[in-house]
């Protein structure tokens, strides 16, 4: 079963012209949004994706331009649209996401809402089990090191596409998931310049094998991104808001 992408926004987090790195992903039918960060909301109006048509939203860590726009889509769900769609929370960040991150904004004492279930369904994702979105959508938690002693992870879609969010450099990982079958596409975080810290970096990804450059797509680059066609060797820069099909 293939999978379509449709990068919303592809920029880091400072990034303006190319908005959030955040993402639907389409499965069977099945529309799922990946992080909503402070610029999804009007990335999802750009693209001409109304809240009301998201299945689910899955978040992948607390950083705001992975869930800065949490609030906003909330709200609209529950005052404009009047439904309930599901939120996919890896089980280790759920509570940070709410009593850090969130709970200022979207508790409201008055009517008893001091959740997130208030606003969404909430499941629980467990770190390196395969999970059933939906009929014929599987993803898998990849957990990966970002910010030190903070969950972050990547996603391994149907066993097609790896999808890293943010990371810091582990060629094992791509290695290894590749030797093994388990992705044939890989949509990787580049930093254009260094060090990364707590970033992939361009320079990094380039000292990959050709075969495994070949199967990339880079994300979460800055606004300067054209300064760097055709100096990313077997890789390719994935444009915002263009649909793409993984088989």
């Amino acid at each position: 079963m293939s999978i379509r992408i449709q990068m919303i926004g592809t920029g880091n987090a400072f990034a303006k012209k190319y908005f959030n790195n955040n993402a639907i992903v389409v499965a069977n039918g099945y529309r799922l949004l990946v992080d909503c960060g402070v610029t999804a909301p009007y990335a999802l109006y750009r693209a001409g994706i109304g809240v009301q048509e998201i299945d689910g939203v899955l978040v992948t860590h607390i950083h705001g331009d992975h869930i800065g726009g949490i609030e906003e889509l909330a709200f609209a769900l529950m005052y404009v649209h009047k439904k309930k769609i599901p939120l996919f929370v890896p089980s280790s960040i759920r509570e940070a996401l709410w009593e850090t991150s969130l709970k200022g904004a979207l508790e409201d004492l008055s009517t008893g809402c001091d959740s997130l279930d208030c606003y969404f369904d909430v499941v629980e994702i467990d770190e390196g089990v395969p999970f059933e979105i939906s009929d014929g959508f599987v993803l898998e938690l990849i957990r990966t090191l970002h910010i030190p002693n903070k969950p972050s992870y990547a996603l391994l879609l149907n066993e097609i596409v790896f999808y890293s969010s943010d990371m810091t450099f582990d060629p094992a990982l791509l290695t290894d998931l590749t030797n093994a079958g388990r992705c044939k596409h890989i949509l990787h975080e580049c930093q254009l310049t260094g060090p990364g810290l707590v970033h992939t970096t361009l320079d990094e990804l380039l000292t990959l094998p050709e075969a495994i450059q070949e199967r990339i797509w880079l994300m979460h680059y800055a606004d300067n991104r054209d300064d760097y066609v055709g100096k990313t060797g077997a890789m390719r820069f994935i444009e915002q808001q263009t649909e793409y099909e993984f088989e």
